[in-house]
């Protein structure tokens, strides 16, 4: 578990379901996935960006998906 220095943990903002998304981790009640986010973040888009074309994620949603795939790349190694 990850947690954020404003108390946000990495655990509760994803989740990862079978019949969603085939079964990518997604923003927590969202159909957004980790690797949309990413992709937004890698394509340029600023977090104000982000949010503005998705109002429903947060910034510590932006936050956890780049934490997620850290700790997704140190666990590959």
């Amino acid at each position: 578990m990850i947690a954020f220095a404003n108390g946000a943990e990495l655990s509760g903002h994803h989740t990862i379901e079978p019949d969603k998304r085939g079964g990518r981790p997604c923003i927590r009640g969202l159909r957004i996935t980790v690797s949309d986010v990413l992709g937004w973040l890698a394509a340029g888009m600023s977090h104000e960006e982000i949010l503005a074309d998705f109002p429903d994620l947060t910034k510590d949603h932006i936050c956890a998906a780049l934490a997620y795939a850290a700790d997704r790349e140190r666990r590959l190694r």
